[in-house]
């Protein structure tokens, strides 16, 4: 696939999609370096990841619905249950953190940004392999720290689920770029 046609592909796949097939470790490795390959400014490199597997994972998951269950002034037992079994559905997870810079030497939306720019290879070369991806943001990374050691100046962004998928997925037909952009002559 050339490399527009992986960008037209790329696309959000939830974990309920996902089969039980496992992602093998080299194909989890090769993700993992592409993000690195992301740019960076002043050579901060902020983007650190935590690859979660089998029981580690799967830990994890009761660790969000209970923490979901306990902080929530508004709890639903399909959202308790949803948030186990998306990570019981994954074949991995992989946290997204953000080591910020400690001489905070540039702004932090550019070390998130690059964080983002990590994430975006990671789901590209994903999309190449055919396995599913999806970001997620939920308010419940903020405790990411109560579960995983996080070093100093260290925090979560998002919970990045994968998994192979078996169903046909729409192609994503986004609004024209033309109405996105003004041009100055």
């Amino acid at each position: 696939m050339k490399l527009f046609q992986t960008i037209e592909s790329r696309r959000s796949i939830f974990p309920r999609q996902y089969n039980n097939r496992p992602i093998k470790k080299e194909d989890l490795k090769l993700i993992l370096k592409a993000a690195n390959f992301a740019p960076t400014h002043k050579k901060t490199e902020p983007w650190r990841f935590k690859v979660l597997q089998n029981v580690y994972k799967n830990d994890f998951g009761k660790f969000l619905s209970e923490k979901y269950k306990n902080t929530t002034a508004k709890f639903s037992e399909f959202k308790f249950e949803s948030i186990s079994n998306n990570i019981k559905r994954s074949s991995a997870i992989i946290l997204i953190c953000m080591q910020r810079d400690p001489l905070n030497s540039i702004p932090e939306w550019e070390e998130i940004a690059s964080v983002s720019m990590a994430v975006q290879n990671m789901w590209l070369v994903s999309t190449e392999l055919n396995i599913g991806s999806y970001w997620s943001s939920s308010k419940l990374i903020d405790h990411v720290h109560e579960f995983i050691k996080l070093k100093k100046g260290e925090r979560c962004l998002g919970i990045f689920y994968m998994g192979y998928y078996d169903k046909k997925v729409t192609k994503r037909i986004p609004g024209s770029y033309e109405d996105k952009v003004c041009w100055f002559k």
